[in-house]
Protein backbone atom coordinates (compact mmCIF):
# COMPACT_ATOMS: atom_id res chain seq x y z
CA UNK A 1 0.00 0.00 0.00
CA UNK A 2 0.92 3.26 -1.06
CA UNK A 3 1.27 5.91 2.19
CA UNK A 4 2.10 9.23 2.72
CA UNK A 5 5.93 9.46 5.16
CA UNK A 6 3.30 10.46 8.05
CA UNK A 7 1.04 7.87 7.71
CA UNK A 8 4.01 5.44 7.71
CA UNK A 9 5.81 7.00 10.53
CA UNK A 10 2.23 6.66 12.65
CA UNK A 11 1.61 3.17 11.30
CA UNK A 12 4.99 2.48 12.49
CA UNK A 13 4.61 3.59 16.08
CA UNK A 14 1.60 1.60 16.43
CA UNK A 15 3.64 -1.55 15.74
CA UNK A 16 5.99 -0.57 18.20
CA UNK A 17 3.44 0.26 21.14
CA UNK A 18 3.34 3.91 21.43
CA UNK A 19 -0.26 4.87 23.25
CA UNK A 20 0.53 8.66 23.31
CA UNK A 21 2.81 11.31 22.05
CA UNK A 22 3.56 15.26 23.40
CA UNK A 23 4.02 17.82 21.07
CA UNK A 24 3.92 21.24 19.72
CA UNK A 25 2.57 21.56 16.15
CA UNK A 26 4.65 22.93 13.43
CA UNK A 27 4.29 23.59 9.35
CA UNK A 28 7.43 21.72 8.69
CA UNK A 29 5.58 18.37 10.23
CA UNK A 30 2.33 18.94 8.79
CA UNK A 31 2.16 15.56 7.13
CA UNK A 32 3.04 13.51 10.35
CA UNK A 33 0.32 15.20 12.61
CA UNK A 34 -1.88 14.05 9.41
CA UNK A 35 -0.70 10.31 9.96
CA UNK A 36 -1.53 11.17 13.97
CA UNK A 37 -5.39 12.36 13.21
CA UNK A 38 -7.15 8.76 13.05
CA UNK A 39 -4.27 7.02 14.52
CA UNK A 40 -5.75 6.01 17.95
CA UNK A 41 -2.40 7.26 19.59
CA UNK A 42 -2.90 10.36 21.72
CA UNK A 43 -1.40 13.81 20.82
CA UNK A 44 -0.63 15.91 24.48
CA UNK A 45 -0.53 19.11 22.67
CA UNK A 46 1.33 21.53 24.96
CA UNK A 47 2.23 25.16 25.23
CA UNK A 48 6.25 24.89 24.64
CA UNK A 49 8.38 22.50 23.31
CA UNK A 50 10.29 22.32 26.44
CA UNK A 51 7.24 21.25 28.54
CA UNK A 52 6.92 18.56 25.66
CA UNK A 53 10.44 17.03 25.86
CA UNK A 54 10.18 17.07 29.89
CA UNK A 55 6.60 15.36 29.58
CA UNK A 56 7.67 12.80 27.44
CA UNK A 57 10.93 12.15 29.45
CA UNK A 58 8.61 11.58 32.46
CA UNK A 59 6.76 9.34 30.46
CA UNK A 60 10.11 7.49 29.69
CA UNK A 61 10.84 7.32 33.44
CA UNK A 62 7.53 5.93 34.30
CA UNK A 63 6.78 3.30 31.77
CA UNK A 64 10.30 2.13 30.64
CA UNK A 65 9.55 2.52 26.89
CA UNK A 66 10.17 5.34 24.83
CA UNK A 67 8.63 8.73 25.24
CA UNK A 68 8.01 10.39 21.86
CA UNK A 69 8.13 14.23 21.07
CA UNK A 70 7.11 15.96 18.01
CA UNK A 71 8.73 19.25 17.90
CA UNK A 72 9.21 21.70 14.92
CA UNK A 73 12.68 23.01 13.22
CA UNK A 74 14.60 25.77 14.59
CA UNK A 75 13.52 27.20 17.79
CA UNK A 76 11.60 24.07 18.16
CA UNK A 77 14.07 22.18 18.59
CA UNK A 78 15.96 24.13 20.64
CA UNK A 79 13.50 24.73 23.49
CA UNK A 80 13.47 20.90 23.74
CA UNK A 81 16.98 20.50 24.38
CA UNK A 82 16.65 20.75 28.06
CA UNK A 83 14.29 17.70 27.81
CA UNK A 84 17.09 15.95 25.62
CA UNK A 85 19.38 16.85 28.15
CA UNK A 86 17.50 15.54 31.25
CA UNK A 87 16.64 12.21 29.33
CA UNK A 88 20.48 11.75 28.57
CA UNK A 89 21.72 12.51 32.32
CA UNK A 90 18.65 10.35 33.57
CA UNK A 91 19.35 7.31 31.46
CA UNK A 92 15.90 7.73 30.16
CA UNK A 93 14.59 6.45 26.72
CA UNK A 94 13.25 8.92 24.68
CA UNK A 95 12.56 9.58 20.82
CA UNK A 96 11.93 13.15 19.73
CA UNK A 97 11.36 13.59 15.57
CA UNK A 98 11.87 17.32 14.48
CA UNK A 99 10.58 18.81 11.36
CA UNK A 100 12.76 19.97 9.14
CA UNK A 101 13.36 21.96 6.01
CA UNK A 102 12.82 20.64 2.46
CA UNK A 103 16.08 18.80 2.34
CA UNK A 104 16.58 20.35 -1.26
CA UNK A 105 17.28 23.67 0.04
CA UNK A 106 20.09 22.40 2.93
CA UNK A 107 22.65 24.74 3.48
CA UNK A 108 21.25 27.76 2.40
CA UNK A 109 20.90 28.75 5.59
CA UNK A 110 16.93 28.32 4.80
CA UNK A 111 14.30 29.64 7.08
CA UNK A 112 14.75 27.90 10.40
CA UNK A 113 17.83 25.54 9.03
CA UNK A 114 19.85 23.98 11.82
CA UNK A 115 22.16 20.83 11.74
CA UNK A 116 20.75 18.59 13.84
CA UNK A 117 23.72 16.58 14.77
CA UNK A 118 25.29 19.12 15.05
CA UNK A 119 23.10 20.85 17.76
CA UNK A 120 22.35 17.51 19.54
CA UNK A 121 25.47 15.44 18.86
CA UNK A 122 26.89 15.71 22.26
CA UNK A 123 23.12 15.20 23.89
CA UNK A 124 21.55 12.55 22.17
CA UNK A 125 22.76 8.86 22.02
CA UNK A 126 22.23 8.77 18.22
CA UNK A 127 20.96 11.87 16.01
CA UNK A 128 20.04 11.22 12.31
CA UNK A 129 18.04 12.61 9.44
CA UNK A 130 15.30 10.88 7.19
CA UNK A 131 15.83 11.81 3.62
CA UNK A 132 14.32 8.92 1.95
CA UNK A 133 10.55 7.97 2.39
CA UNK A 134 11.06 4.40 1.95
CA UNK A 135 13.27 4.11 4.56
CA UNK A 136 11.50 5.68 7.84
CA UNK A 137 10.82 2.03 9.10
CA UNK A 138 14.13 1.24 9.23
CA UNK A 139 14.72 4.36 10.59
CA UNK A 140 12.13 4.39 13.19
CA UNK A 141 12.93 0.77 14.57
CA UNK A 142 17.37 1.86 14.71
CA UNK A 143 15.84 4.71 17.42
CA UNK A 144 13.68 2.42 19.13
CA UNK A 145 16.28 -0.03 19.73
CA UNK A 146 19.23 2.59 20.75
CA UNK A 147 16.72 4.69 22.78
CA UNK A 148 16.19 1.26 25.06
CA UNK A 149 19.64 -0.33 24.50
CA UNK A 150 22.58 -0.55 27.09
CA UNK A 151 22.44 2.85 28.95
CA UNK A 152 19.15 4.17 27.56
CA UNK A 153 18.78 7.80 26.59
CA UNK A 154 17.45 10.15 23.80
CA UNK A 155 17.68 10.25 20.32
CA UNK A 156 16.67 12.60 17.56
CA UNK A 157 15.20 12.11 14.35
CA UNK A 158 15.01 14.80 11.95
CA UNK A 159 12.37 14.94 9.26
CA UNK A 160 12.71 17.09 6.06
CA UNK A 161 9.04 18.27 5.35
CA UNK A 162 9.29 17.39 1.33
CA UNK A 163 10.31 13.75 2.83
CA UNK A 164 7.14 13.41 4.95
CA UNK A 165 4.73 13.98 2.53
CA UNK A 166 6.37 12.41 0.13
CA UNK A 167 4.31 8.60 -0.98
CA UNK A 168 6.42 5.45 -0.62
CA UNK A 169 5.08 1.91 -1.02
CA UNK A 170 7.33 -0.34 1.91
CA UNK A 171 6.41 -2.50 4.91
CA UNK A 172 5.89 -2.19 8.29
CA UNK A 173 8.98 -3.06 10.94
CA UNK A 174 8.64 -5.54 13.16
CA UNK A 175 10.61 -5.73 16.19
CA UNK A 176 10.51 -8.33 19.00
CA UNK A 177 9.02 -7.45 22.19
CA UNK A 178 12.18 -7.37 24.28
CA UNK A 179 16.11 -7.81 23.94
CA UNK A 180 17.65 -9.44 26.62
CA UNK A 181 20.74 -9.06 28.20
CA UNK A 182 21.57 -12.18 29.99
CA UNK A 183 23.20 -12.46 33.67
CA UNK A 184 26.64 -13.64 32.97
CA UNK A 185 26.53 -17.20 34.02
CA UNK A 186 29.35 -16.04 37.13
CA UNK A 187 28.05 -12.82 38.03
CA UNK A 188 26.36 -13.91 41.35
CA UNK A 189 29.47 -16.10 42.47
CA UNK A 190 31.72 -13.24 41.71
CA UNK A 191 29.93 -10.55 43.42
CA UNK A 192 29.25 -12.72 47.17
CA UNK A 193 33.07 -13.93 46.64
CA UNK A 194 33.68 -9.86 46.71
CA UNK A 195 30.98 -9.28 49.32
CA UNK A 196 32.33 -12.24 51.44
CA UNK A 197 35.60 -10.42 52.11
CA UNK A 198 34.05 -7.17 53.18
CA UNK A 199 33.97 -5.87 56.55
CA UNK A 200 32.25 -2.27 55.76
CA UNK A 201 29.98 -2.85 52.81
CA UNK A 202 27.63 -0.67 51.37
CA UNK A 203 25.05 -0.89 48.42
CA UNK A 204 24.28 2.15 46.10
CA UNK A 205 21.77 1.28 44.05
CA UNK A 206 20.44 3.63 40.84
CA UNK A 207 20.40 4.30 37.21
CA UNK A 208 17.39 2.97 34.56
CA UNK A 209 15.04 -0.46 34.14
CA UNK A 210 14.04 -0.74 37.95
CA UNK A 211 10.80 -1.96 38.65
CA UNK A 212 7.90 -3.11 41.75
CA UNK A 213 9.68 -6.62 41.48
CA UNK A 214 13.31 -4.81 41.36
CA UNK A 215 12.83 -3.62 44.69
CA UNK A 216 11.43 -6.63 46.16
CA UNK A 217 14.50 -7.85 45.28
CA UNK A 218 16.65 -5.32 46.37
CA UNK A 219 15.14 -5.57 50.02
CA UNK A 220 15.18 -9.58 49.64
CA UNK A 221 19.16 -9.31 48.84
CA UNK A 222 19.48 -6.67 51.71
CA UNK A 223 17.86 -8.95 54.19
CA UNK A 224 19.14 -12.11 53.71
CA UNK A 225 22.87 -10.56 53.81
CA UNK A 226 21.86 -7.99 56.13
CA UNK A 227 23.58 -4.96 54.15
CA UNK A 228 23.08 -1.15 54.39
CA UNK A 229 21.53 0.09 51.01
CA UNK A 230 21.86 3.96 49.99
CA UNK A 231 20.11 5.29 46.76
CA UNK A 232 21.55 7.92 44.08
CA UNK A 233 20.34 11.17 43.48
CA UNK A 234 16.62 11.07 42.88
CA UNK A 235 16.35 7.71 43.14
CA UNK A 236 14.54 7.11 46.52
CA UNK A 237 11.50 5.33 45.74
CA UNK A 238 13.98 2.56 44.49
CA UNK A 239 13.60 0.84 48.01
CA UNK A 240 10.86 1.20 50.52
CA UNK A 241 12.14 4.17 53.10
CA UNK A 242 10.92 2.16 55.81
CA UNK A 243 12.63 -0.48 55.47
CA UNK A 244 15.36 -1.60 58.35
CA UNK A 245 18.29 -1.81 55.96
CA UNK A 246 17.69 1.78 53.96
CA UNK A 247 20.21 3.66 55.28
CA UNK A 248 19.61 7.31 53.17
CA UNK A 249 20.38 8.92 49.91
CA UNK A 250 23.32 10.07 48.09
CA UNK A 251 21.64 13.87 47.10
CA UNK A 252 23.11 17.03 47.06
CA UNK A 253 22.38 17.99 51.08
CA UNK A 254 23.95 14.86 51.83
CA UNK A 255 23.50 13.21 55.79
CA UNK A 256 27.32 14.39 56.89
CA UNK A 257 27.13 10.81 58.99
CA UNK A 258 26.31 8.92 55.50
CA UNK A 259 29.18 10.85 54.04
CA UNK A 260 31.40 9.87 56.57
CA UNK A 261 30.14 5.96 55.79
CA UNK A 262 30.84 6.40 52.62
CA UNK A 263 34.22 7.14 52.73
CA UNK A 264 35.19 4.42 55.43
CA UNK A 265 33.18 1.57 53.55
CA UNK A 266 35.74 -0.73 52.32
CA UNK A 267 33.11 -2.59 49.64
CA UNK A 268 30.93 -0.67 47.38
CA UNK A 269 28.25 -2.78 45.42
CA UNK A 270 27.42 -0.33 42.94
CA UNK A 271 24.25 -1.74 41.38
CA UNK A 272 22.70 0.64 38.39
CA UNK A 273 24.01 3.38 39.37
CA UNK A 274 26.75 5.46 37.40
CA UNK A 275 28.52 7.04 40.64
CA UNK A 276 28.51 10.12 39.35
CA UNK A 277 29.76 13.69 40.90
CA UNK A 278 26.63 13.91 43.19
CA UNK A 279 26.71 10.74 44.56
CA UNK A 280 30.73 11.26 45.53
CA UNK A 281 30.24 15.10 46.32
CA UNK A 282 32.32 15.98 43.72
CA UNK A 283 34.48 12.83 43.59
CA UNK A 284 35.57 13.79 46.97
CA UNK A 285 33.86 11.09 49.16
CA UNK A 286 35.64 7.89 46.95
CA UNK A 287 39.03 9.08 44.65
CA UNK A 288 38.65 7.66 41.32
CA UNK A 289 42.56 7.60 41.46
CA UNK A 290 42.95 5.99 44.82
CA UNK A 291 39.80 5.08 46.55
CA UNK A 292 41.21 2.21 48.95
CA UNK A 293 38.11 -0.36 48.64
CA UNK A 294 36.77 -3.14 46.41
CA UNK A 295 33.99 -1.74 44.05
CA UNK A 296 31.50 -4.33 42.16
CA UNK A 297 29.95 -2.39 39.53
CA UNK A 298 26.57 -3.28 37.69
CA UNK A 299 25.59 -1.86 34.68
CA UNK A 300 23.77 -2.33 31.31
CA UNK A 301 26.35 -0.25 29.26
CA UNK A 302 29.82 -1.50 29.35
CA UNK A 303 30.95 1.80 28.34
CA UNK A 304 30.34 3.18 32.02
CA UNK A 305 32.34 0.60 33.82
CA UNK A 306 35.31 1.76 34.30
CA UNK A 307 34.76 5.30 33.18
CA UNK A 308 35.43 6.72 36.52
CA UNK A 309 36.24 3.91 39.04
CA UNK A 310 37.63 1.25 38.27
CA UNK A 311 36.17 -1.98 39.23
CA UNK A 312 36.75 -5.36 40.78
CA UNK A 313 34.32 -7.36 39.09
CA UNK A 314 32.48 -5.20 36.57
CA UNK A 315 29.20 -6.71 35.09
CA UNK A 316 27.11 -5.71 32.00
CA UNK A 317 24.06 -6.27 33.00
CA UNK A 318 20.46 -4.52 34.17
CA UNK A 319 20.46 -4.18 38.16
CA UNK A 320 17.23 -5.70 38.21
CA UNK A 321 18.45 -9.13 36.08
CA UNK A 322 21.30 -9.37 38.69
CA UNK A 323 19.26 -8.62 41.95
CA UNK A 324 16.85 -11.60 40.63
CA UNK A 325 19.62 -14.02 41.27
CA UNK A 326 21.01 -12.02 44.47
CA UNK A 327 17.99 -11.93 46.38
CA UNK A 328 18.12 -15.98 47.09
CA UNK A 329 21.83 -16.07 47.39
CA UNK A 330 23.50 -17.71 50.57
CA UNK A 331 24.46 -15.30 53.10
CA UNK A 332 28.31 -14.63 53.50
CA UNK A 333 29.00 -12.65 56.27
CA UNK A 334 27.34 -10.94 59.40
CA UNK A 335 27.14 -6.88 59.03
CA UNK A 336 23.87 -6.43 62.00
CA UNK A 337 25.84 -3.76 63.88
CA UNK A 338 27.50 -1.84 60.93
CA UNK A 339 23.85 -1.84 58.99
CA UNK A 340 22.00 -0.79 62.39
CA UNK A 341 23.81 1.76 62.74
CA UNK A 342 23.62 3.62 59.22
CA UNK A 343 19.34 2.61 59.54
CA UNK A 344 19.98 4.97 62.83
CA UNK A 345 21.96 8.06 61.61
CA UNK A 346 19.71 8.18 58.29
CA UNK A 347 16.38 7.82 61.24
CA UNK A 348 17.92 11.20 63.51
CA UNK A 349 18.40 12.50 59.95
CA UNK A 350 14.95 12.46 58.69
CA UNK A 351 14.20 13.47 62.31
CA UNK A 352 11.85 17.50 61.23
CA UNK A 353 14.93 20.06 62.17
CA UNK A 354 12.75 23.55 62.43
CA UNK A 355 12.94 26.35 60.03
CA UNK A 356 11.68 29.74 60.57
CA UNK A 357 8.42 31.54 59.67
CA UNK A 358 4.99 30.68 60.46
CA UNK A 359 4.95 28.10 57.67
CA UNK A 360 7.45 25.82 58.26
CA UNK A 361 8.65 22.92 55.17
CA UNK A 362 9.55 20.52 57.37
CA UNK A 363 6.08 20.06 58.69
CA UNK A 364 4.61 20.21 55.24
CA UNK A 365 6.17 17.68 53.91
CA UNK A 366 6.04 15.49 56.54
CA UNK A 367 2.23 15.83 56.27
CA UNK A 368 2.37 15.03 52.72
CA UNK A 369 4.56 11.64 53.90
CA UNK A 370 2.48 10.82 56.53
CA UNK A 371 -0.91 11.26 54.69
CA UNK A 372 -0.74 10.65 51.05
CA UNK A 373 -1.48 7.26 49.60
CA UNK A 374 1.61 4.82 49.39
CA UNK A 375 1.01 4.83 45.39
CA UNK A 376 1.06 8.97 45.29
CA UNK A 377 3.36 10.22 42.64
CA UNK A 378 5.37 13.27 43.85
CA UNK A 379 7.45 15.52 41.47
CA UNK A 380 10.14 18.51 41.48
CA UNK A 381 12.12 20.31 39.72
CA UNK A 382 15.44 22.11 41.07
CA UNK A 383 16.30 24.53 43.84
CA UNK A 384 16.45 24.62 47.90
CA UNK A 385 13.05 23.47 48.17
CA UNK A 386 13.53 19.95 46.95
CA UNK A 387 15.83 19.56 50.28
CA UNK A 388 13.15 19.58 52.33
CA UNK A 389 11.64 17.12 50.07
CA UNK A 390 14.53 14.62 49.93
CA UNK A 391 15.54 14.68 53.51
CA UNK A 392 11.83 14.29 55.14
CA UNK A 393 9.71 12.55 52.85
CA UNK A 394 9.69 8.96 53.40
CA UNK A 395 9.17 7.06 49.59
CA UNK A 396 7.29 3.42 49.88
CA UNK A 397 6.65 2.11 46.52
CA UNK A 398 8.88 2.17 43.53
CA UNK A 399 7.37 4.54 40.46
CA UNK A 400 6.42 7.38 43.16
CA UNK A 401 9.39 9.60 42.66
CA UNK A 402 9.79 11.89 39.38
CA UNK A 403 12.80 14.37 39.52
CA UNK A 404 15.63 14.87 37.22
CA UNK A 405 19.35 13.90 38.50
CA UNK A 406 20.50 16.69 35.69
CA UNK A 407 18.92 18.98 38.02
CA UNK A 408 16.54 20.83 35.62
CA UNK A 409 14.67 23.72 36.56
CA UNK A 410 11.13 23.59 35.82
CA UNK A 411 10.60 19.70 35.34
CA UNK A 412 8.30 18.92 38.02
CA UNK A 413 5.17 20.22 36.63
CA UNK A 414 5.55 19.21 32.74
CA UNK A 415 6.41 15.49 34.69
CA UNK A 416 3.39 15.85 36.90
CA UNK A 417 0.91 16.80 33.50
CA UNK A 418 2.44 13.34 32.20
CA UNK A 419 1.95 11.57 35.20
CA UNK A 420 -1.52 12.47 36.32
CA UNK A 421 -2.64 11.90 32.54
CA UNK A 422 -0.80 8.26 32.93
CA UNK A 423 -2.38 7.36 36.29
CA UNK A 424 -5.55 9.36 36.65
CA UNK A 425 -6.80 6.86 39.46
CA UNK A 426 -3.46 7.86 42.18
CA UNK A 427 -2.96 11.39 43.50
CA UNK A 428 -0.02 13.09 41.67
CA UNK A 429 1.72 16.38 43.69
CA UNK A 430 4.27 18.31 42.25
CA UNK A 431 6.92 20.71 44.72
CA UNK A 432 7.94 23.00 42.91
CA UNK A 433 9.94 26.76 43.97
CA UNK A 434 8.66 29.88 42.91
CA UNK A 435 11.21 30.28 40.24
CA UNK A 436 11.06 26.78 39.63
CA UNK A 437 7.46 26.55 38.87
CA UNK A 438 7.23 29.59 36.60
CA UNK A 439 9.50 28.37 34.02
CA UNK A 440 7.10 25.75 32.88
CA UNK A 441 3.74 27.30 34.38
CA UNK A 442 2.21 27.71 30.69
CA UNK A 443 1.77 24.14 30.54
CA UNK A 444 -1.22 25.31 33.01
CA UNK A 445 -3.01 25.05 29.86
CA UNK A 446 -1.99 21.87 28.47
CA UNK A 447 -3.41 20.07 32.23
CA UNK A 448 -6.70 21.92 31.85
CA UNK A 449 -7.27 20.96 27.78
CA UNK A 450 -6.09 17.43 28.71
CA UNK A 451 -7.86 16.98 32.12
CA UNK A 452 -4.19 16.40 34.14
CA UNK A 453 -5.05 17.12 37.98
CA UNK A 454 -2.14 16.99 39.29
CA UNK A 455 -2.00 19.59 42.74
CA UNK A 456 1.02 22.08 42.43
CA UNK A 457 2.47 23.02 45.82
CA UNK A 458 4.42 26.32 45.37
CA UNK A 459 7.14 27.21 47.95
CA UNK A 460 7.14 30.77 47.12
CA UNK A 461 10.38 32.65 49.35
CA UNK A 462 10.82 35.61 46.38
CA UNK A 463 13.92 34.37 45.09
CA UNK A 464 16.52 31.81 43.31
CA UNK A 465 17.21 30.12 46.65
CA UNK A 466 19.56 27.79 45.43
CA UNK A 467 22.00 30.56 43.73
CA UNK A 468 21.16 33.03 47.00
CA UNK A 469 22.41 30.34 49.09
CA UNK A 470 25.66 29.85 47.43
CA UNK A 471 25.46 33.91 46.51
CA UNK A 472 25.75 34.52 50.69
CA UNK A 473 28.16 32.16 50.89
CA UNK A 474 30.72 33.36 47.97
CA UNK A 475 29.53 37.20 48.09
CA UNK A 476 27.92 37.49 51.57
CA UNK A 477 25.53 40.43 51.41
CA UNK A 478 25.98 41.67 47.49
CA UNK A 479 22.71 40.16 46.23
CA UNK A 480 22.43 40.28 42.82
CA UNK A 481 20.23 38.59 40.28
CA UNK A 482 18.58 36.48 43.02
CA UNK A 483 15.70 38.10 43.82
CA UNK A 484 11.68 37.91 41.52
CA UNK A 485 8.77 39.46 41.23
CA UNK A 486 6.34 36.91 41.47
CA UNK A 487 2.53 36.53 40.39
CA UNK A 488 -0.53 35.39 42.40
CA UNK A 489 0.11 31.93 42.28
CA UNK A 490 -3.29 31.18 43.08
CA UNK A 491 -5.08 33.44 40.56
CA UNK A 492 -2.94 32.28 38.37
CA UNK A 493 -4.48 28.51 38.45
CA UNK A 494 -7.72 30.36 39.27
CA UNK A 495 -7.75 32.46 35.19
CA UNK A 496 -6.32 28.82 33.47
CA UNK A 497 -9.74 27.10 34.98
CA UNK A 498 -7.92 25.69 38.34
CA UNK A 499 -8.46 26.07 42.08
CA UNK A 500 -5.68 27.85 43.88
CA UNK A 501 -5.08 28.80 47.47
CA UNK A 502 -2.51 30.99 49.35
CA UNK A 503 -0.56 29.67 52.69
CA UNK A 504 1.02 31.44 55.10
CA UNK A 505 1.27 29.25 58.37
CA UNK A 506 1.58 25.41 59.03
CA UNK A 507 -1.73 24.98 60.64
CA UNK A 508 -3.88 25.72 57.18
CA UNK A 509 -1.67 23.43 54.85
CA UNK A 510 -4.06 20.46 55.73
CA UNK A 511 -7.58 22.12 54.61
CA UNK A 512 -5.96 24.02 51.99
CA UNK A 513 -4.52 20.16 50.55
CA UNK A 514 -7.94 18.50 51.24
CA UNK A 515 -9.88 21.12 49.42
CA UNK A 516 -7.17 21.38 46.23
CA UNK A 517 -7.66 17.68 45.86
CA UNK A 518 -11.75 17.78 46.40
CA UNK A 519 -11.60 20.72 43.45
CA UNK A 520 -11.00 17.68 40.71
CA UNK A 521 -9.12 20.06 38.52
CA UNK A 522 -5.24 21.10 38.61
CA UNK A 523 -4.79 22.93 41.85
CA UNK A 524 -1.37 25.83 43.47
CA UNK A 525 -1.41 25.95 46.61
CA UNK A 526 1.36 28.89 47.19
CA UNK A 527 3.01 28.37 50.65
CA UNK A 528 4.78 31.87 51.34
CA UNK A 529 7.68 30.58 53.82
CA UNK A 530 9.99 33.08 55.23
CA UNK A 531 13.37 34.29 53.09
CA UNK A 532 15.18 33.02 56.27
CA UNK A 533 14.45 29.96 55.42
CA UNK A 534 17.63 29.61 52.90
CA UNK A 535 18.20 25.25 53.51
CA UNK A 536 17.11 22.59 56.19
CA UNK A 537 19.82 23.02 58.27
CA UNK A 538 20.84 26.66 57.91
CA UNK A 539 19.15 30.15 57.67
CA UNK A 540 20.05 33.07 55.52
CA UNK A 541 21.45 34.81 58.06
CA UNK A 542 23.75 32.00 59.60
CA UNK A 543 25.18 31.37 55.91
CA UNK A 544 26.19 35.15 55.77
CA UNK A 545 27.48 35.14 58.87
CA UNK A 546 30.01 32.15 58.71
CA UNK A 547 30.77 33.45 55.26
CA UNK A 548 31.48 36.96 56.33
CA UNK A 549 34.15 35.28 58.94
CA UNK A 550 36.00 33.84 56.74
Amino acid sequence: MIRHGGKILSDQLIKLGVRRVFSVPGESFLAALDGLYDSGIQNIVCRQEGGAAMMAEAYGKMTGQPGVCFVTRGPGATNASAGIHIARQDSTPLVMFVGQIDNRHTDRETFQEVDYKSLFGGLAKWVAQVDHTERLPEYIGRAFRVAMSGRPGPVVLALPENMLSAAAEVADLHLPDSISQPVPTDAVQAIMHVLGQAEKPLVVVGGPHWNRQAQADLQAFAERQNLPVVTAFRRQDYMDNHHSHFAGDLNVGINPKLATRVRDADTLILLGTRFGDIATQGYTLVDPANHGKSIVHVHPDPDELGRVYTPDIGIAATAPSVLRALADAEPVGNWEAWTAEARAEYEAWAQPQESPGTLKQEEVIKWLSDNLPDDAIITNGAGNYAAWLHRYFVYKQHGTQLAPTSGSMGYGFPAAISAAIEHSDRTVVCLAGDGCFQMTCNELSTAVQHGAKPIVIVINNGRYGTIRMHQEKAYPGRVSGTALANPDFAALARAYGGHGEVVTETAQFADAFNRAQAAGTVAIIECKVDEEALATGATLTAIRTAAQKR
